[in-house]
């Protein structure tokens, strides 16, 4: 194995070591992220939902209040590390609902852009929700 793999199952040790340490249901804010990015990599039916879950959760966070793209990449990982885990996954339409919601929430809160013709022109994002069935 060369350094590469060993450095991959040193961060994936670490990263159970502190998600064991925390002694919290969910880790929150960015080592929450931290942990389950990289453990949802290793077993994405184990962590993808706490991903997913944080991931939303840290898309209101004061730190990206004006950073609107940063929010939808965060809802956009969100809605994917969602749509991953199998549809026997007890958590899934929980987490995917949360997510979508949130996604659809962020991109009705954006303002109207100008269009070329003069008259606001605001993107119609088509209901994603029934990806729950």
């Amino acid at each position: 194995m060369g350094r590469r793999g060993l450095m991959d199952h040193d961060m994936v040790v670490l990263a159970r070591v502190r998600l064991l340490s925390a002694n919290r249901r969910v880790v929150r804010g960015a080592e929450g992220l931290w942990i389950y990015r990289l453990l949802t990599q290793v077993d994405a039916e184990a962590y993808g939902s706490k991903l997913a879950y944080v991931l939303v959760e840290e898309s209101g966070s004061p730190l990206v209040r004006e950073m609107p793209e940063q929010r939808l990449a965060l809802l956009d990982e969100a809605v994917k590390a969602a749509k991953s885990l199998s549809t026997l996954n007890p958590y899934r339409a929980k987490v995917l609902a949360r997510a979508l919601t949130a996604r659809q929430r962020e991109l009705e809160a954006r303002p109207a852009k100008p269009h070329a013709s003069g008259h606001e022109h605001r993107v119609v994002v088509p209901d994603e929700r029934r990806e729950l069935e």
